[in-house]
């Protein structure tokens, strides 16, 4: 298990279990679709990095749920909801994975 996942900080920083849980599906299913990950690791482990990205602020939930990247200057890009549900690789939308 995670160890991070098992304090209550990672919790507070995203504003929820609920939230966390959110976030982390859709940064994954990012990842798996060829999305360049935010912080530097020696992982191939998508669940280490996204953790990771959690903890280092790079990644968070918008007011509309939707899926948003801090980048290093301090903006911030959020990805459009209809780029999160349209699948560009043939595989299943979000849709079908809530």
């Amino acid at each position: 298990m995670y160890q991070e996942l098992m304090q209550e900080v990672i919790v507070n920083k995203v504003g929820g279990r609920f939230k966390l849980s959110a976030l982390m599906q859709k940064r994954l299913v990012a990842l798996n679709r060829g999305a360049r990950p935010l912080v530097d690791l020696i992982t191939n482990d998508p669940m280490e990095i996204v953790i990771a990205e959690v903890m280092q602020d790079k990644i968070y939930l918008d007011a509309s749920g939707n899926l948003a990247v801090t980048d290093a200057s301090a903006t911030v890009t959020t990805t459009p909801a209809k780029a999160m549900t349209e699948p560009t690789d043939g595989g299943p939308s979000l849709g079908d994975a809530m």
